[in-house]
């Protein structure tokens, strides 16, 4: 009697093919909720062959991030911080000045914050595509209008 190895597939990334593309409609929608279920698509984890070491095959593009809401106080008490690397430079704004000054910004860093920070975040976050206003350059590429649901799964409009 022989026995005969079996070896577990383990997907090393991308095949060819496999890339999707996702449109979602951030008009009225939370903020950390929104970026919650956009860092879940990016890693891949709504796909049975998710691998967390490898780079899920899905770009999305968000239009209308100008129209994210958030809840409670934090429009004027959200404090967004960066140090320029200098003594005495810790630069402060809040969330309605970052808006002011790019309505893209705060949907993108939630949910770079929500991604791994390594070099396969980076990766992650490059295949994210924010526009404040409803246009976007991507039509080529046919993406697909969804949106989540309850439980962060991905449904199709």
């Amino acid at each position: 009697m022989s026995s005969i190895a079996q070896s577990t597939f383990s997907p090393s990334g991308v095949s060819s093919g496999s890339e999707r593309w996702w449109l979602v409609d951030a008009d009225g929608e939370t903020l950390g909720r929104l970026a919650v279920n956009i860092a879940r698509v990016l890693r891949g984890k709504h796909r049975p062959d998710y691998t967390p070491h490898a780079l899920g095959a899905d770009h999305v593009v968000v239009i209308n991030a100008r129209g994210v809401k958030v809840t409670g106080k934090k429009r004027t008490e959200k404090i967004y911080d960066r140090y320029t690397g200098y003594p005495g430079g810790r630069r402060e704004r809040t969330y309605s000045e970052v808006v002011d000054r790019d309505a893209t910004a705060p949907l993108r860093l939630a949910v770079r914050g929500m991604l791994q920070h390594n070099t396969l975040g980076e990766l992650q976050a490059k295949r994210l595509k924010v526009y404040a206003g409803g246009d976007h350059p991507h039509q080529a590429q046919r993406p697909v209008a969804i949106r989540f649901g309850e439980c962060g799964e991905v449904l199709p409009l």
